[in-house]
Formats: C-alpha cells, sequence, structure tokens
C-alpha cells in the first residue's frame, strides 16, 4: 500500500487550523495578562478562572472523549471475549461527571485551588505532597500515551504513514499551541476538535454499517455468527470483575489533575457545576458511533474485505479494529474524515494532559518546594519546559504497546488505588494528616501489588476468592481494585487517627512530630470555637430579631 497523499494532506489541513486556533487563544491570553487582570500562572495554568460556560462544556467534553475513549470503546466492543457490557467508558464518564459535580467541583472552586494537590501542600505539607504529585504526574503521562496510541494506530493503518512519525507529528503540534498559549488555547482549540469529532465520526457509521462484508448488526448483537454476540456476556463468576472496572474507570477518573483543572478554570462554583452535569449527558452520545463502529468490525465477513482472513482478533491486531474498519469498510474519503476525528479527540485530551502535568510540577513541585521565591517570568519558563519534557515522555512510551485498553486501564487504577482515597481523605475528612496519608499510599501500594496484574506479568501473591486460569493467565475475579481503594482509605484513616492520639496525649514527644500535627490539631479546635461563636452571635441576633418583631405587632 503506498502512502495516501490525500489523507495527508487533509490531515495537514487540520493540523494548520488546531495550531491556528491556538495560536489565535495565545494572543487572547496575551493581551488579557497585559490589561492586569490577574496573576500570569493562573493565566497560563487556568485562564484567569474566566472559562465561561460554553467553552467550559466544549473543552471538559473534549478533555475526555479523546483517542483513547474512541478507539478502546470500539476495541472492547469487537472483542469476543468483552463486548458491549464491557465497554463501559461512555457511561463511567457520567459517574465520574455527577459525582464531581455534587462533591469535588464546589469545594475545589470556592478555595481557589490552582492544582487539585494544593489541599494536601496545605494540610500535609511538603513531603507526602512531593510522593503523590509523582504518582499524579505519572497517570497524566499514561494519559497522554493512551491517546497518542489511538492515534498512531489510525494513521499508520489508514494512511500507510509511518506509527512513530505520526505519533510524533501529533505530539509536536499539542505540545507547540499548549506551549504558546496555556488554557486559553487549550480550551479554544477544544471547540472545533469536538465539533470535528461529532460530525467526522456519524458520518463514518452508516457507511460502515452498510457495508456488504458487514451483516446486520441486530442478528449478530445477540446470536453466534462470525464470533461470539458483540452485545458480550456478564457471568455471575465475572460479575464482581466488572462492576469493579465500572467503578474504576468511573471513579478513577476524580483523581486526575485533568478533570480538576477545568473545575478550577470555571468563572465560578456553580459554573464549575453545570460544567460537570452538562458533561455528564454529552460524553455518552459522542461513544455510540465508536460502539456501532466496534460492533460492525464483530459483524463482518473479512473475507470479503482487502483485508482477509484471519480477522483481526485472531491476528492479535484487536487494538487496530477502529482503523481497520475505517480502512476496509468505508469509502477512502470516509476513512480520512473518520482519521480527522480521531486526531481531533487526540489533540483535544493530549493538550489537556500536557497542561495538567505541567501544573501540577510547576505549582506543587517547583514552586512550593525547589524555588520558593521564583519570579512570575521564571515559573512562565518552567511551565513551558514541563509542557515539552511531559509531551516527550508521554510519546516515548507509546512504543512499549499498541493497546489503547491496556493503557487507560492502568492508568485509571493508579489514580482509583491511590490517588482517589487520599483527595477524598484531605477534602473531607478533619482527621486526615500527613502519618496517615504516607502509610496509607504504602499499604494501598503494597495491597495492590500483592493481588497482582496480569496486564505487567506480576504474579499474585494475594488470592482472592476467585483466582482463576482463564486463557493461561491467572486473574482475579475478585473487585482487588476497589478492596484497594478501600483500604487505603481505611488505613489512612487509621493511622491518622492513631498518629493524632499519640502526639496530642504526650505519648511521643512533639519534637518527633516532623508533619506538625499537633499545631494542626491547635488550629481545627480554634476554628471549631471561632464557628461556634459565630453560630451563638447568629442565634442571638435572631432572637433579638424576633422579640422586636413581637413588640411591634403588640404595639399595632
Amino acid at each position: 500500500m503506498a502512502l495516501n497523499i490525500p489523507g495527508v494532506a487533509v490531515m495537514m489541513v487540520f493540523y494548520l487550523l488546531v495550531l491556528g486556533i491556538g495560536i489565535w487563544a495565545s494572543v487572547k491570553s496575551k493581551k488579557e495578562a497585559k490589561k492586569g487582570r490577574g496573576d500570569k500562572t493562573e493565566m497560563a495554568l487556568l485562564g484567569n478562572r474566566g472559562i465561561n460556560l460554553a467553552v467550559g462544556i466544549f473543552t471538559m467534553t473534549a478533555t475526555w472523549v479523546g483517542g483513547g475513549f474512541i478507539v478502546g470503546t470500539a476495541e472492547a466492543v469487537y472483542n469476543p471475549s468483552m463486548g458491549l457490557i464491557w465497554a463501559v467508558m461512555p457511561i463511567t464518564a457520567t459517574l465520574c461527571f455527577i459525582i464531581g459535580g455534587f462533591f469535588f467541583a464546589e469545594p475545589m472552586r470556592n478555595n481557589k485551588y490552582v492544582t487539585m494537590m494544593d489541599p494536601f501542600q496545605i494540610k500535609y505539607g511538603k513531603v507526602p505532597t512531593a510522593a503523590l504529585s509523582l504518582a499524579s504526574l505519572v497517570s497524566e503521562i499514561m494519559w497522554v500515551t493512551g491517546t497518542l496510541i489511538g492515534l498512531g494506530v489510525t494513521m499508520s493503518v489508514i494512511l500507510d504513514l509511518s506509527y512513530t512519525v505520526s505519533i510524533w507529528i501529533s505530539a509536536a503540534v499539542a505540545i507547540t499551541y499548549t506551549l504558546l498559549g496555556g488554557l486559553y488555547s487549550v480550551a479554544y482549540t477544544d471547540i472545533i476538535q469536538l465539533i470535528l469529532i461529532f460530525i467526522s465520526l456519524w458520518l463514518c457509521v452508516p457507511f460502515a454499517l452498510m457495508s456488504p462484508a458487514v451483516s446486520d448488526i441486530t442478528k449478530t448483537a445477540f446470536n453466534q455468527t462470525l464470533q461470539s454476540p458483540w452485545v458480550g456476556s456478564l457471568d455471575a463468576d465475572r460479575a464482581w470483575r466488572w462492576i469493579d472496572n465500572f467503578l474504576l474507570l468511573g471513579l478513577g477518573n476524580l483523581g486526575l489533575q485533568n478533570f480538576h483543572q477545568r473545575t478550577l478554570s470555571a468563572a465560578s462554583s456553580a459554573t464549575a457545576k453545570i460544567t460537570c452535569f452538562a458533561a455528564a449527558f454529552i460524553v455518552p452520545t459522542l461513544g455510540i458511533p465508536p460502539i456501532l463502529l466496534g460492533a460492525a468490525a464483530a459483524s463482518t465477513n473479512w473475507n470479503l474485505t482487502s483485508y482477509g482472513s484471519p480477522s483481526p482478533y485472531e491476528r492479535g491486531e484487536t487494538g487496530l479494529v477502529l482503523p481497520l474498519v475505517l480502512q476496509h469498510l468505508t469509502p477512502t474519503y470516509i476513512s480520512i474524515i473518520g482519521i480527522g476525528a480521531v486526531a481531533a479527540a487526540v489533540m483535544s485530551s493530549t493538550d489537556s494532559a500536557l497542561l495538567s502535568a505541567a501544573s501540577i510540577f510547576t505549582s506543587n513541585i517547583y514552586k512550593n518546594i525547589l524555588r520558593t521565591q521564583a519570579s512570575d517570568q521564571e515559573i512562565q519558563w518552567v511551565i513551558r519546559f514541563s509542557v515539552v519534557v511531559v509531551g516527550l515522555a508521554g510519546t516515548s512510551l507509546t512504543f512499549l504497546d499498541n493497546s489503547v485498553l491496556m493503557i487507560w486501564m492502568l492508568r485509571s487504577d493508579l489514580t482509583y488505588t491511590l490517588m482517589l482515597p487520599q483527595l477524598v481523605c484531605v477534602l473531607f475528612f478533619s482527621i486526615s494528616n500527613g502519618y496517615g496519608a504516607v502509610l496509607g499510599c504504602a499499604i494501598g501500594v503494597l495491597l495492590r501489588l500483592l493481588c497482582g496484574e496480569p496486564l505487567l506479568g506480576i504474579p499474585a501473591i494475594i488470592q482472592f476468592p476467585g483466582y482463576t486460569l482463564e486463557n493461561g493467565v491467572y486473574v482475579q475475579r475478585s473487585p482487588i481494585r476497589t478492596i484497594c481503594m478501600l483500604s487505603a482509605i481505611f488505613s489512612i484513616l487509621l493511622f491518622s487517627y492513631l498518629a493524632s492520639v499519640l502526639f496530642n496525649s504526650g505519648l511521643i514527644p512533639e519534637k518527633w512530630d516532623v508533619f506538625n500535627i499537633k499545631a494542626q490539631y491547635s488550629v481545627q479546635i480554634q476554628d471549631g470555637h471561632k464557628a461556634a461563636a459565630t453560630d451563638h452571635n447568629l442565634n442571638d441576633q435572631t432572637e433579638e430579631s424576633e422579640v422586636c418583631e413581637l413588640k411591634l405587632e403588640t404595639k399595632l
């Protein structure tokens, strides 16, 4: 197959369009900065907290509908061992946004944090925050990796362009406009990218479904034809694992800076909450096209196509199923449009992850730990440097594996079992402290490693009920990730309480209190007394007001 020149030309036009919008947005951000409307760091990382509702909905939705979302959903539907019932990413996004809107958006936005790590910095100090920040950085880098893989496999199949070249060109464009304009560039490019995703994907669906090689997907949904029914099945012995995956993908994303950066940049806490609720309904609708394309792949007699036999599953190319559908089941011009959809999705997620990682490194590691006296100009250069380094790191990891679904699951595993318990405890439990955070983190990570991970070849030391051999690999059928997450929360609270008791009762000398929790306890008591006094004054004022009203009524 020769290089697809028209396809390459169309992709170059798309990249120039996105780059142009990014440059325009960077000019806009510089004008805002010159007007003196806000801090330069907040301008770069949070758009000066001035992202309105419409732009906020676009950028929140576009961030989630990335290459991993589109390619991974189609891969799960097509995979005979999974099917639609296991392709939960569109629905788990709704769970994430609803819970995030109800419980996380308002306290984070009202406190005017710059990153999700700020509450850790304030409450736990530098050491625990630095360790957790590094874990958060890894999750953001893996997000970059997963999204770029989706684009690399698509362009290499359809355009016959080198996998390596495809990924590096896309990464370079995303890095460039993120460097130029920060969140303004990310948010405004997301608008055009989301519109392109929606139009392009829906254009591809009817052509794929009407291909002569594709059987009626309503018949293959529940009947064994060319392969197992694409709806999939949920046996009783796999139910706990399904629940585990659902919670992993739904709640795990709440431990991502990507999500919180969108709410923190909103014009108000009300805007942040509405943005979450709107995205909760929009994202699943964008999951419908990849589901249908995955169903078309599962209903295809590949021997009737230019791809031939055996099927992608039998060749070990399940991760390539979306580009293979576009390449072999649709006309050339439609497949090129499909590449545009995947490219737009990848760019919209990659730029967000780049900026999120740069935010955490710059704000919570460099500025608060390494260089507390750094100037605004220095911080701006550190942000740019961080974007480049994270982009290079994430792009380099794309050559380890070409399964988007695997990278997505591993990244969610990290945020679900490590970051989410920490965030829940620091925001909603006043008893939590640095000792609990460190020990809870250690126990959560150790327990997760002992449970094993087949994707990484780590054997299970702790074997929960249902531990069995599947396709030559031993797997846990119990909800091990949820068990690890809950164990981490319990450990954080338990050790925080024990540390508080030991130091505040004098059983351990105060000079050994490296996380200064005794002072933290004193501040909490003072705040409690202030709150009680405030409530008492308000009650007195209310009683006086009622007495005055009663006297007035008597006189009348």
